[in-house]
């Protein structure tokens, strides 16, 4: 039985995995050709516009699908499916009120929430305020699915909703441009650009939505079933069932809230105090939509990253409540060893190759974007080992640990972002380097309290020098092999291709050599099975 558990758990994992990462390219893709139609003020419009929804969307209705799985988890644990069915209820009519109240501050309060040198993004903002209603619902049914052990829906509709929303950002926004541009009037067109962009966020939401609904409906008759043969529910009042849900939303949302909001207020910081300092507008938001297109690339390596280790949180739970101290340093330790693996290389390569995959995705950058990832690329390893250490430092009982941390760092981050914006002419890399020290503070703090509580030592050697020793070659590769050819063929995919190709083959080999992991080791590396025939052919095993 525990096997079949494990099996499902893992087959369920592997769906959100597998759709979050499917999500995220298309994210990605679609962005492409969206910044070529919108050009840059106005992609840089909707990237604000977005970022302001996002944190809106997490008071809304972030944690709805975790908070109506677990509370409906435990009555179906006890065939309380009566009362599981009145949770759903109840959180049906918690992200109507949320939803709809934050909608209206979306509305009425983009005034407030976008500064004046970014003034067109609010119409953009607007145009999600239905979107923000829908979310919260749609939020409801997933966790309503993942209640019952089937994560199929979810991922489904995750993919269904980023198809419909690159579908339909393209079209609007291409809509509205060309219906605006015979005015002549720029600041119309940007504004009208953004806004259609933004519409396909509400498509891809509503898409979901209709997915999730008809889903529900082709189950409903068992769902009946089940509640008409219901002998164990207790008849909760929904006054018990609304409480319940709040108690348990209200500490993901601040949590969330503290861990997420410094992207919005570096925003705000850098678009409100290089207004003051008198730069043009047009230069702030071409500037902007720069630090989108670093957004964009640079949240892939940290998906992939962050995945895998997250898996492992149980375990290092499991072995803690356990009083085994060691078998949860040593699970920390692998976490901290696949996160590594993917997060140095990804980091050094997106250095070295910065500015030809920032021409390959977005064709009308300027270059900035580029240099903002040989800045940044650092991130994706302090992000990937904060993300470890904040489920670890979760995992042993001690939550609010993080969110004190998360605090402390966003002080700092926003300390750091007002004096570079006043004291130097960085510009839009302050936001890049405020997100370095927001990193660096988590880490440092995390890392303190793991070694308080659990004496724990961050595995330097294996899980850090490795990588990295085999990152050296490989970064050389990428770049003495891309800059070589392209100086022959001037064809940047053919380049970057055969570059990054060769550069993942000398990145493996060198660390095999390196690393020399044992046979366990081996199997727990992506393709771990490809990774054993290697090694033996290297006589490593």
């Amino acid at each position: 039985m525990g096997k079949k558990n494990d099996n499902t758990l893992v087959k369920n994992a592997s769906f959100l995995m597998v759709a979050a990462l499917i999500s995220k390219i298309i994210g990605m893709l679609y962005k492409s050709p969206l910044s070529t139609t919108l050009g840059s003020q106005s992609f840089a419009l909707f990237q604000f516009a977005q970022n302001v929804y996002f944190i809106l969307l997490m008071i809304a209705s972030f944690s709805i699908p975790q908070a109506v799985s677990k509370i409906m988890a435990e009555k179906i644990a006890f065939h309380r499916y009566k009362d599981a069915q009145k949770v759903f209820y109840g959180a049906l009519i918690y992200a109507a009120v949320a939803g709809g109240i934050v909608a209206l501050i979306c509305i009425f309060g983009a005034g407030i929430l976008v500064p004046d040198s970014m003034a067109n993004a609010r119409l953009a903002l607007q145009m999600l305020a239905p979107t923000i209603f829908m979310s919260g619902l749609c939020g409801v049914f997933r966790g309503y699915f993942q209640a019952y052990r089937n994560m199929m829906p979810t991922s489904i509709s995750q993919i269904i909703e980023q198809i419909f929303v690159a579908t339909f950002a393209l079209l609007m926004s291409h809509v509205f441009i060309q219906h605006f541009s015979a005015t002549g009037d720029m600041d119309l067109i940007h504004r009208w650009g953004a806004a259609g962009a933004t519409m396909g966020t509400g498509a891809g939401v509503a898409s979901a939505l209709i997915f999730m609904l008809i889903v529900y409906g082709v189950n409903r008759k068992i769902i009946r079933k089940r509640i008409v043969n219901d002998r164990h529910s207790v008849n909760e009042s929904m006054g018990h069932v609304m409480s319940n849900i709040v108690l348990i939303i209200m500490p993901i949302i601040l949590s969330a809230f503290i861990y997420n909001v410094n992207g919005y207020i570096n925003s705000y910081m850098y678009s409100g105090i290089m207004d003051i300092k008198g730069a043009a507008k047009d230069v702030i938001q071409t500037l902007y939509s720069e630090y989108g297109y670093y957004m964009t690339l640079i949240n892939i390596p940290l998906t992939l990253a962050s995945t895998a280790p997250t898996s492992m949180i149980p375990e290092v739970s499991a072995h803690y409540a356990m009083h085994d101290i060691e078998g949860a340093n040593m699970k920390t330790d692998r976490a901290t060893w696949i996160s590594m693996l993917i997060s140095i290389p990804a980091a050094v390569g997106l250095a070295v190759l910065s500015g030809s995959i920032t021409r390959l995705i977005f064709p009308g950058t300027n270059g900035v974007g580029g240099q903002l990832l040989i800045l940044g690329g650092i991130t994706i390893i302090l992000n990937g080992n904060s993300n470890i250490t904040n489920g670890v430092l979760q995992g042993i009982g001690k939550p609010k640990l993080p969110m004190i941390h998360a605090a402390i760092a966003l002080v700092a981050d926003v300390i750091a972002m007002a004096l570079l914006l006043v004291f130097t002419n960085l510009g839009v890399y302050t936001i890049v380097i405020a997100q370095i020290v927001y990193a660096v503070v988590m880490c440092l703090l995390n890392d303190r309290s793991i070694k308080k509580y659990m004496g724990y030592k961050n595995p330097w050697r294996s899980a850090y020098l490795s990588p990295f020793l085999a990152s050296i070659p490989m970064g050389v590769v990428a770049g003495v092999v891309y800059y070589g050819l392209y100086a022959l063929i001037h064809s940047n995919v053919i380049c970057l291709g055969i570059s990054v190709m060769l550069a993942a083959g000398v990145y493996l080999i060198v660390y095999l050599f390196v690393s020399k992991p044992g046979e366990e080791e081996l199997g727990m590396m992506p393709g771990g099975r490809y990774m054993k025939k290697l090694a033996r052919m290297m006589k490593i095993i």
